[in-house]
């Protein structure tokens, strides 16, 4: 199953949610014009690389990608749910909450493999951040999802999608400690980034949303529906 989009259309113009897709594209095409030896300069770099942690590689992490279908599905969960969050904190607080998130999610996989010299890439954290805050500011809102043999759309409550989506990385992270027979963190997800960037969205959101945008919300006057246009 695929998410479309939710339901929720947004009040303002998410210039810093475009933006922020517009810069992950750009630098991922940067990287795929690269050779090898360039991209693993590259990496070695700007990555996030728990060994030899540094703030600045937390932050240009973030818009490094480990491939297309990774970045793909990043930049389609920043779509969906960053344009109304950043309508509900605003376009400044947006990027420091969308930043504050993704640090959280780093320190937390650099807590748990502070000897990797795996190097960490990837919005995810951040995103997830944003995916938590949906979670607290739009209970009753729907995801709009795709199956796509035969192509099927529907919509799905957002509670349950999300919390599904927690459950599932939570898990994962779980199967990866050592107490449950993992060896070491190193490669694959970092499913803890995830579990601790959405954690700290359902945290955060409350305390940086704009009071006075949210006096109304959009499901007091409409009733979420999916436009059958598109079936």
């Amino acid at each position: 199953m695929i998410p479309i989009r939710d339901v929720i259309p947004s009040r303002t113009t998410p210039v810093v949610t475009v933006a922020l897709i517009g810069f992950n594209l750009l630098v991922f095409l940067f990287q795929s014009s690269l050779s090898e030896r360039g991209l693993d300069l590259l990496l070695s770099n700007f990555a996030l690389v728990p060994a030899d942690f540094s703030l600045g590689t937390v932050v240009t992490a973030m818009f490094l990608h480990a491939g297309l279908a990774h970045l793909a599905g990043n930049l389609l969960f920043l779509w969906i749910f960053g344009d109304n969050i950043e309508d509900r904190l605003g376009h400044g607080r947006f990027i420091v909450f969308y930043l504050i998130c993704g640090f959280a999610a780093a320190f937390a996989q650099t807590a748990l493999d502070a000897e990797s010299r795996v190097p960490m890439v990837g919005a995810s954290g951040a995103i997830a951040g944003v995916m938590g805050a949906y979670l607290i500011l739009f209970p009753h809102s729907r995801i709009v999802m795709l199956f796509p043999l035969p192509p099927i759309v529907f919509e799905l409550p957002a509670v349950l999608f999300l919390v599904m989506w927690f459950a599932i990385q939570f898990l994962n992270g779980v199967g990866t400690l050592p107490v449950f027979g993992a060896s070491r963190l190193t490669g694959g997800v970092a499913f803890w980034a995830h579990v601790m960037g959405f954690a700290m969205g359902v945290v955060l959101v409350p305390m940086m949303r704009r009071r006075e945008r949210s006096a109304v919300e959009w499901w007091d006057t409409h009733t979420p529906t999916v436009d059958k246009r598109i079936l």
